[in-house]
């Protein structure tokens, strides 16, 4: 699989800063194309657009949140942690993962909006690229076409 290199940091920020990427997504009008796995009337789920590994998905509640756990009631953060579980589900069966890393990640500096990271560990990865560093962008970002990513959500699909 081929890799291309990451955003430089200072335009990925400025992008990042500049409006909610995820409230941009729910409602129809973001900038980039990403491709939607699901969604519901209170969440949403689509692929990653600067993916590590194929099938990384992000879930996130429609309305704009902050704080992981702050901004829920128990209710509500059960609720979507039903759908991150789904998801995640669905990730892993679809991409024949190894292991299903999920983690929460975002910044008060930048992607406010709370989201879930749904990542996939593919079978055989050495230990070295796996956990934290099957996220960082360190060895670049894989290059899939909107073809490929398309194919790729349509698996995740037909596995919900």
């Amino acid at each position: 699989m081929t890799r291309r290199e990451p955003p430089p940091l200072d335009e990925y920020l400025a992008t990042a800063r500049a409006s909610c990427f995820i409230c941009d997504i729910a409602v129809g009008r973001a900038a980039h194309p990403h491709h939607v796995v699901y969604e519901d009337e209170r969440a949403i789920a689509f692929l990653n657009r600067f993916p590590t590994v194929e099938g990384y998905t992000l879930v996130a509640p429609r309305e704009h949140r902050e704080q992981v756990t702050g901004d829920f009631d128990p209710e509500e953060y059960v609720g979507l942690q039903r759908v991150v579980h789904r998801l995640g589900e669905a990730v892993r069966r679809a991409m024949g993962a190894e292991r299903l890393y999920l983690m929460s990640l975002g910044s008060q500096q930048a992607n406010r909006h709370v989201h879930w990271h749904v990542v996939p560990c593919p079978p055989g990865l050495p230990f070295e690229r796996q956990q934290l560093a099957l996220v960082h962008w360190e060895h670049g970002l894989l290059d899939l076409s909107d073809a490929d990513m398309a194919g790729i959500a349509a698996r995740i699909r037909s596995e919900l």
